[in-house]
């Protein structure tokens, strides 16, 4: 009986990894993502305690993303805008006024 297997020798090849902070803008853009995908789970929800979940993720984010934009409005940084079609400008508007 062969044995057919073989095992070739490869090279290691470094990666670099980016360990350096986060820009303030990346920061605003992923919660606001974060904060579409926990808005979208909230409307498929269907049992209780996920649609409680959903409730407190929401409100989480929310105040991440006020701080964010609040924090970067100090700083005089551009804050990225929302569509206009965007559920979570709907939110926030219904929710800061």
């Amino acid at each position: 009986m062969t044995i057919l297997f073989r095992q070739e020798h490869t090279k290691d090849i470094p990666i670099e990894e980016d360990f350096s902070c986060p820009s303030l803008r990346e920061d605003i853009e992923k919660t606001r993502y974060a904060l579409e995908i926990a808005y979208a789970g909230f409307d498929n929800a269907i049992e209780p305690d996920m649609i409680d979940c959903y409730i407190y993720e929401i409100n989480a984010l929310l105040k991440r993303y006020k701080y964010l934009v609040d924090l970067a409005e100090k700083e005089r940084q551009s804050v990225p805008e929302l569509s206009p079609k965007s559920s979570v400008r709907a939110l926030l508007s219904h929710v800061f006024g």
